[in-house]
């Protein structure tokens, strides 16, 4: 299964939600591969930044590269979760010289249950592998911006994971009706998911909220 995380803009939490629950599927389903497309997942993870070759170098290497290639590129991350790191800071550009099908349909050929951050997904691959994808998530906070650029966006997505944070006027069944997407997962505004993050422990212990929620979203 191939699940993309993606959001209209930057700030709504797709890399937070796309660690934590590649972290649960490897848990619950076994093996589970991570692709990081926007660049901050290592960060997330409280990780070193992959030093070598990444997905940004499989994209520009041209076709001669088999798709094979893209497992010499793994890292791991702890047991039963492996890393495709995006190569190069800040993510993968627009500019993915043609390849943006091909990475996208090798992740979905994957047998282990892939899980790609992608960022904005405005363009170039990451767009492609979240229009792929067998799960398309998009992750929003309940904010008037979000949805009007959700609504706007150039791909539907096929399910919603809503970030909920307290003082909002919009709530789930607001967001779920104006874009016309099902709600897949509600994911708790708490400090103690940001103090993992902050402190670098996620890949060690997904804070309980934040796991039980999105055992539901895949």
């Amino acid at each position: 299964m191939l699940i993309a995380c993606w959001s209209p803009k930057g700030g709504c939490g797709t890399t937070v939600v796309s660690a934590a629950l590649a972290l649960v599927l490897a848990t619950s389903e076994g093996p589970t591969l991570l692709a990081d497309l926007d660049g901050d997942i290592p960060a997330v993870l409280g990780i070193p930044d992959p030093s070598g070759p990444g997905l940004s170098h499989w994209l520009h290497a041209g076709p001669d590269v088999a798709e094979d290639a893209l497992a010499r590129l793994e890292v791991d991350v702890r047991p039963g979760l492996r890393l495709l790191p995006a190569g190069l800071p800040g993510g993968i550009g627009d500019d993915d010289s043609g390849r943006a099908q091909a990475l996208a349909a090798a992740l979905a050929a994957d047998r282990r249950p892939v899980v790609v951050d992608c960022g904005r997904a405005a363009s170039g691959a990451a767009l492609a592998v979240a229009a792929g994808a067998s799960l398309s998530l998009l992750v929003l906070r309940p904010c008037y911006l979000g949805l009007r650029r959700a609504a706007a966006a150039p791909l539907r997505a096929s399910g919603l994971v809503l970030v909920n944070e307290g003082g909002r006027s919009l709530c789930a069944r607001d967001v779920e009706e104006a874009l016309g997407i099902p709600l897949r997962a509600q994911v708790p505004y708490e400090p103690a998911i940001a103090r993992a993050v902050d402190a670098g422990l996620l890949a060690t212990r997904v804070p309980r909220g934040l796991e039980r929620s999105l055992r539901r979203a895949a």
